[in-house]
């Protein structure tokens, strides 16, 4: 006996909070579904309003019109049409839960609610979630179909309980943001839950950018053997229509189209790019920035956060401006303007002299007595983030910060200065990073890159030695280990929470790695005032890493000996 139903995935980008826009979406995804004749269309986690939705679901208003927009959504699928599996936050009897949604014949169908909430990471669901029920499979025209919403795929319970139950065919519903390795952290779940079932699943997550998360998408169907038949791209939204057969019991999916994801180095360097490119095109056009105004110094950073933007929204909406002082180079003079050449985006240049001129003479009564330091350096920064946030305010420009992991760990920023701005692609990529994947760029172009192709970053800017050029012959070594060294000790510190008797033990130095601890601990005020960044790693400054600014824990440490 053979039976078959015809299933649509659709990884789509919700605004969080825009449930109008979200559901015009939907619409169209089931209009799709539709035309491809199909049974059933999936979409991903909280699609309704967005995720992570944090607070919003605390407002009773909130709620309400979500509730009362999903009841006419549902009644749209009494046409006759595909029916719609969706997320949204759901209350009931007082509580409000994560909940999927089964949308059938004008109403309401099923629901199901997620039973395992994470609380780590850059995720804190139960604070605005209750824990769901351990959920059993769905009756769907005759077929029982096994849902969950994300976190329950990651571990075997639900799984069981649904299998136990008589599910025929795993759904899971996503909104899982992107960081490295984590497409295979997800495949890996589900084909330990398709080999302790035995059934087949279909994964949907979320695609793009949401404040510092960036949903990647990479939907895929996983067949009872663990052939996987469908994997949806990357960093896009898409659809796909898949059939499935049942035969001797089994259901399994006859569609096959999948679009591997490279697994090299280069492949992480492209998703590393990929994502800071989404994330920036949606924190720009979903909060209504008519464009970008980024400090073009001629450095490494500035360089590849200037390609990023043009990449993201275009060369018409990036502005560039060249602040040189006293203490630029020739050189760098030089590749600012090649490289704005070679993006075709505005450019100005603004000298500071005269600006640092005047401080000097403002300061000049209560700073006569005392040697020049650090403090006239951070008013040249200074200085560059007034002249960048005035454009800001007159043209209506976001500004962009251009620092990187390295820097923010170890507190070599301005606040004020360089730290002005709204976003920060570069704020979770270490600096050895952040020349791999200007390497990568200059070599690579995808298609929804809106820069051009070819070199977009000069050579000279990749192979010089970085420099704030805050003073003469200064460069960032002077301050700091070379930059493979301290990104080494870095990622052990933060990524791996390690001792530094254990980066020692890795053959590091001890007096380097606790001058890199002391610079990581007290820069902690500082990044508390940065603006939101791209998560690439798996902590990232900022949700996901959080420690107290007054931590008395650390002279602790340092009578010690030892973190």
């Amino acid at each position: 006996m053979t039976d078959q139903i015809i299933i649509s995935l659709a990884q789509i980008n919700p605004i969080v909070g825009d449930i109008d826009g979200n559901i015009s979406l939907i619409k169209d995804a089931r209009k799709k579904a539709e035309r491809d004749q199909a049974d059933l269309l999936v979409l991903g986690e909280l699609c309704i309003c967005g995720y992570p939705p944090e607070d919003l679901v605390r407002k009773s208003i909130f709620l309400e019109y979500i509730e009362k927009q999903v009841l006419l959504l549902a009644k749209e699928t009494n046409d006759g049409g595909p029916a719609i599996i969706i997320g949204a936050p759901w209350r009931e009897n007082e509580k409000v839960y994560n909940a999927l949604l089964v949308l059938d014949e004008g109403k309401i169908s099923a629901i199901r609610y997620k039973h395992l909430l994470p609380n780590y990471g850059v995720f804190d669901e139960n604070r605005v979630f209750d824990l769901g029920p351990m959920p059993g499979p769905i009756s769907f025209r005759g077929k029982l179909l096994g849902l969950m919403i994300c976190e329950d795929m990651w571990s075997s319970d639900v799984t069981e309980c649904l299998d136990e139950s008589g599910a025929e065919i795993l759904i899971v519903i996503n909104g899982s943001p992107f960081e490295l390795d984590k497409p295979d952290k997800r495949l890996n779940h589900a084909v330990a839950r398709v080999k302790e079932a035995k059934l087949p699943l279909i994964y949907v997550n979320l695609v793009g950018g949401q404040d510092e998360l960036v949903f990647d998408g990479g939907s895929f169907v996983l067949n009872d053997d663990l052939q996987l038949q469908v994997q949806m791209p990357a960093f896009d939204s898409a659809h796909i229509t898949t059939k499935w057969l049942k035969s001797e019991s089994r259901w399994s999916c006859a569609t096959k189209s999948v679009q591997k994801a490279s697994q090299n180095i280069d492949g992480n360097l492209k998703a590393v790019y990929q994502a800071i490119v989404l994330g920036l095109r949606d924190y720009v056009n979903k909060n209504g920035f008519s464009g970008i105004i980024i400090g073009l110094s001629g450095g490494i950073d500035s360089s590849l956060s200037a390609a990023v933007a043009v990449d993201a929204i275009g060369a018409d909406r990036v502005h560039c401006v060249m602040m040189p002082s006293p203490y630029t180079s020739k050189e760098s003079l030089e590749d600012a303007a090649e490289q704005a050449s070679a993006l075709g985006i505005v450019y100005d240049t603004i000298p500071i002299n005269l600006a640092m001129e005047a401080f000097d003479k403002l300061l000049e009564p209560i700073f006569h007595d005392r040697e020049t330091d650090a403090t006239e350096e951070n008013i040249q920064a200074r200085t560059r983030g007034l002249i960048i946030m005035a454009i800001s305010n007159k043209l209506g420009f976001m500004p962009l910060t251009t620092g990187n992991k390295s820097e923010m760990s170890v507190g070599y920023a301005t606040l004020y200065g360089d730290m002005c701005g709204g976003y920060s692609v570069l704020k979770d990529i270490y600096k050895t990073t952040v020349f791999a994947v200007s390497r990568w760029r200059n070599n690579n172009h995808v298609s929804s890159f809106y820069g051009p192709k070819g070199l977009v970053i000069p050579n000279r800017v990749i192979t010089k030695k970085p420099s704030a050029e805050l003073k003469p012959d200064q460069f960032d070594e002077d301050s700091l280990p070379a930059y493979d060294l301290l990104d080494d000790i870095l990622k052990r510190l933060i990524e791996g929470e390690a001792s530094i008797d254990d980066v020692v033990s890795e053959g590091h130095n001890k007096d380097i790695v606790r001058k890199v601890w002391q610079m990581l601990d007290r820069a902690e005020y500082k990044r508390r005032q940065a603006p939101p960044g791209v998560k690439i790693s798996s902590r990232a400054f900022g949700r996901d890493r959080r420690y107290p600014i007054t931590n008395g824990f650390t002279n602790i440490i340092s009578r010690l000996g030892e973190k």
